[in-house]
């Protein structure tokens, strides 16, 4: 039974040096004096509020996309033990000492770092050689924009590490499928596809271009099996269900967690409360759940309540009136038991203070003529009898008899003489009004709008007639908690809707640029200036490696579009096997930077360079795809080979000189204003000369 133990255990491994040389050299050039500058550069003063708030547990909506990003950059300074105290207010303010530089910036620094590695073992599961992957991961390497980018608190290079993982992923899942189907490996890599396409697509929206690629890429394939008479029915629908679940159904579910952990930590009450709904900030510890602490469900004759208007634009709008110096009050009290107001029922709103009744004539709004004005009642001898019943409906009702709910009903009142609805009309009224926002009575239609729709805030009632014993009833214990009537799924139905309707102002940035810029990087961004030094920080990309991918874009457009056209005579210039490596390298690398950047052309969005860097990760790759295929199939004698091996050698040197010299830029080396000067290659380019004395 021991024979065994008379031979050793042997474990051989196979280590790719290539690999582990790439993946220590990029952590060098990611790694490498992190944290300096010791101050905030660029966008770090935009996501630095977020880690903020993050550590303080506080509410808030960024409207550039899905939390995971800010999640990784929180974990980050969770993990440096920073307690959120900092004001980010300024580009270039120093850093205090409570704030973990190296920390926040590690997990973008890694992401930007592996990405080299990812690179060559994309070319390799692409069929092209280790040499061209070589070649792609060292121009990934020394891609300066792409340095800059990872080596701060910024998301590019989260999102390119996780659009990178998805296309390896895939391929490798791609090329397992031929000989080892349904295998552990396969599913592996399946299920590593979809977890990384819902990564990319959480840390910015930006992900989903990738995604969709590979869905169609995927479906292509699967058209493709449906056609191999080798697979029996079974087996395809087995396949079908197996990509439904990994790249469908597990993205989403992955999606929706993110939601779940960043609804989980940020449990309290902060300064973006006011865009979501009453119900939502209910939910919150502090704010208005601290007001409403108390508050009856159940609206009811007699209650005292506030209206707020669901929409919020342009601004919240409480239902409001004003003071006069009537002395009359009026003691609103309801029944015993209190008598609920349900759908349809016709009620009476009387403001507390003033006593007067809201009311509506057809009479035109002073800022909106074909709209009714809507008014607190003063009889003024005019021959207008009032006319201040309102018939309750409650839009978000299960049947015809439900409740008037405190903040989860949202309910619009319908004028009963004129069939007007209380909308809230978007206009501010002039100084007679105090610029409040207008309020009116719109004819009744049969669309639906949120500036039509209210919910009630506040709300408290008491039932005795003694005063003293009212006001003790109107502090009575809480009688209902919203937290625990607003689901997960409702608060990630609104927040989600908020961040892709919610749209801040959109003004024009000193280094904003449109997406025509990007291709021949005309444009730049300062991300950070040593106010002494000289020593600068710019968003540039080397110029050598950008010229290059426009120039394979175009060759291997052309080379296609030859291909194709003789192909179509019946004349195959290359063995199938190289025309299907080109086919699959075109639908990973073009199509990658296709769905990456024309999308830019139609978003009304300020648009900066970093925008462009997913595309042209992709244009990168396809440089050495490009030289190898002209290497091996248009160089046909040994001395074009040399010429073009030699040729290929230059232009590289190229490439490393292009790197060095901008490098000063990229990792913020001091330089002199003659320097500064020559980095200057287009006059476009907005380096920042200091003025020299007389």
């Amino acid at each position: 039974m021991l024979g065994f133990l008379k031979k050793p255990v042997v474990v051989t491994a196979e280590i790719n040096l290539n690999l582990v040389a790439l993946t220590v050299v990029g952590l060098m050039s990611r790694l490498w004096g992190l944290s300096y500058p010791r101050a905030v550069v660029f966008d770090e003063v935009y996501y630095g509020q977020f880690v903020s708030l993050y550590m303080k547990r506080i509410f808030f909506v960024d409207d550039s996309g899905p939390p995971l990003g800010h999640m990784l950059l929180a974990l980050g300074g969770y993990l440096g033990g920073f307690d959120g105290n900092f004001l980010w207010n300024r580009i270039g303010a120093e850093y205090s000492t409570n704030v973990p530089v190296c920390s926040l910036r590690f997990l973008p620094a890694l992401a930007g770092a592996l990405c080299i590695p990812l690179a060559y073992q994309i070319l390799v599961e692409l069929q092209f050689s280790h040499c061209a992957a070589l070649g792609a991961a060292l121009l990934i390497l020394l891609e300066n924009s792409l340095i800059t980018q990872s080596r701060f608190m910024l998301l590019e290079s989260i999102l390119i590490f996780f659009i990178l993982l998805a296309v390896l992923s895939y391929l490798k899942f791609y090329n397992l499928q031929r000989h080892s189907s349904f295998s552990g490996r396969w599913w592996f890599w399946l299920l590593l596809t979809g977890v990384a396409c819902s990564c990319a697509v959480g840390v910015k929206y930006m992900g989903l271009f990738t995604y969709m690629l590979l869905l169609a890429i995927a479906g292509l394939h699967f058209w493709h099996m449906l056609g191999d008479q080798n697979l029996s029915n079974v087996s395809l629908v087995c396949h079908f269900l197996a990509r439904g679940l990994t790249l469908l159904i597990i993205p989403v579910a992955m999606y929706l967690s993110f939601f779940y952990v960043h609804l989980t930590l940020l449990y309290r009450s902060g300064p973006h409360d006011q865009i979501m709904t009453s119900a939502f900030q209910a939910s919150l510890e502090g704010g208005l759940a601290r007001i409403t602490q108390g508050q009856p469900l159940e609206v009811a004759y007699g209650s005292q309540i506030t209206l707020r208007n669901v929409l919020g634009k342009p601004m919240q709008c409480w239902l409001h009136s004003h003071t006069n110096t009537y002395p009359i009050r009026q003691q609103l009290v309801v029944s015993n038991p209190p008598r609920p107001v349900r759908h349809g029922h016709v009620v009476q709103l009387v403001h507390g203070i003033t006593t007067r009744y809201l009311n509506t004539h057809d009479v035109a709004a002073p800022l909106s003529p074909h709209s009714q004005e809507v008014s607190c009642y003063i009889d003024y001898n005019i021959s207008m009898p009032a006319q201040n019943l309102w018939r309750v409906e409650i839009v978000n009702r299960e049947s015809d008899t439900d409740v008037w709910k405190t903040i989860l009903s949202e309910v619009r009142f319908v004028h009963v003489n004129t069939s007007a609805v209380l909308k809230l009309s978007g206009a501010s009224l002039p100084e007679w009004g105090y610029r409040q926002l207008e309020v009116v009575g719109e004819k009744l239609s049969k669309g639906y709008h949120q500036s039509m729709v209210w919910n009630v805030e506040e709300h408290r009632y008491g039932k005795s007639q003694e005063q003293k014993e009212r006001e003790v009833e109107l502090h009575s214990p809480t009688r209902m908690d919203i937290s625990k009537n607003l689901s997960f799924m409702a608060k990630f139905t609104e927040l989600q809707w908020k961040i892709l309707t919610l749209k801040s102002e959109d003004t024009e940035h000193k280094y904003s640029s449109s997406a025509l810029d990007w291709i021949t990087m005309d444009t730049n961004i300062a991300y950070w200036l040593h106010p002494t030094s000289g020593a600068q920080i710019h968003l540039l990309g080397n110029v050598c490696t950008w010229a290059s991918a426009n120039v394979a874009a175009v060759v291997y457009t052309c080379l296609s579009l030859w291909y194709l056209i003789r192909r179509r005579r019946k004349i195959y210039d290359v063995p199938e096997d190289a025309w299907q490596l080109w086919v699959s390298a075109g639908q990973i690398c073009v199509g990658g930077w296709v769905v990456n950047y024309l999308p830019f052309f139609l978003m009304e969005k300020t648009l900066f360079l970093y925008h462009y860097l997913p595309a042209l990760t992709f244009q990168i790759l396809l440089i050495p795809i490009v030289l190898q295929h002209l290497s091996d199939h248009l160089c046909r004698s040994l001395l074009s080979k040399s010429m073009f091996s030699a040729l290929t050698v230059a232009w590289f040197s190229s490439v490393c000189f292009a790197y060095r010299t901008f490098s000063p830029v990229t990792y913020g080396q001091p330089l002199s204003v003659a320097e500064l000067k020559d980095l200057r290659w287009k006059d476009s380019w907005n380096i920042l000369i200091p003025k020299q004395g007389r």
